[in-house]
């Protein structure tokens, strides 16, 4: 019966999942708009499943003996920050073939506490530069899930336009020029923040442990992440990279981010069976 709750969150992700690619991208639901109350029907209609993944995390997560954050909560975590930043965002900049791609991920990622539940508390987090660091580094991890997101549909659109075939989830995206801007606002934003979750990481490990950092998977493949964002901003300023290479560069900094603490938690979580 414990499951049940995170199948009817992730059953209402993935209906409205469908009904945006019916309505977006299936031939048959290629019509046009209905107008803009149902458009503002449709933005809040995210609202159901969000909130019952809300109060599903913070009782998983939040427990009376600490911070529960193994595998399973950190990522239902990131994808639930994923979805509010992109429900907000939507206000201002209306990317309709998004939703299609982000809903499936957040019904996916909100069986996860469920199917891998936190055993035990995480130590230290009564430390604020751990809180800092957290908080932090789950806003840059959802920023770049958005971004990695984003490339893909950039590259869809740019395919779908040599092909001459656009379903209407397309055609009402911006121009791609447009769409370009605002990937790399986005990565601006996540690099930032991925600066300083490194920066705060240096204060919370010389907090508790005596030492800037510990050298580890989880610190080499974050370094790895920021140098690639790194280079990738650089050559967009002064080469003016764009395209395959942000594509190419944007998906390979985000599976360094992936690798480095998703991957880690999940491999001595799941694999070693160790907390």
């Amino acid at each position: 019966m414990e499951i049940l709750p995170y199948l009817a969150n992730a059953v209402l992700y993935a209906a409205l999942a469908i009904y945006f690619w019916r309505t977006r991208w299936s031939p048959a639901g290629d019509v046009a708009a209905n107008g803009a109350a149902f458009n503002v029907f449709e933005h809040y209609a995210v609202l159901a499943p969000l909130a019952l993944h809300t109060w599903l995390l913070a009782r998983a997560a939040f427990a009376p003996d600490g911070l529960h954050l193994g595998v399973g909560n950190a990522v239902s975590a990131i994808l639930w920050l994923t979805v509010l930043i992109y429900w907000l965002g939507n206000f201002y900049y209306r990317l309709d073939g998004l939703q299609s791609l982000v809903l499936p991920v957040a019904a996916a990622a909100a069986l996860l506490p469920a199917a891998f539940p936190s055993l035990k508390p995480l130590p230290n987090t009564d430390l604020v530069a751990f809180k800092i660091h957290l908080l932090i580094a789950m806003l840059a991890y959802s920023l770049f899930t958005i971004a990695s997101l984003h490339v893909l549909l950039m590259a869809l659109l740019e395919r779908r336009l040599h092909d001459g075939s656009l379903p209407r989830a397309l055609r009402a995206l911006p121009p791609l020029l447009a769409m370009e801007t605002l990937l790399f606002r986005i990565l601006w934003a996540g690099f930032i923040l991925l600066t300083l979750t490194l920066a705060t990481g240096v204060v919370y490990s010389e907090e508790l442990f005596g030492r800037a950092a510990r050298f580890n998977h989880k610190t080499v493949f974050s370094v790895l992440s920021w140098i690639i964002f790194a280079a990738l901003l650089g050559g967009r300023h002064i080469y003016g990279w764009r395209g395959r290479v942000a594509v190419r560069w944007t998906l390979t900094g985000f599976l360094m981010l992936v690798l480095a603490y998703i991957g880690s938690k999940f491999v001595l979580e799941v694999v070693l069976g160790r907390a």
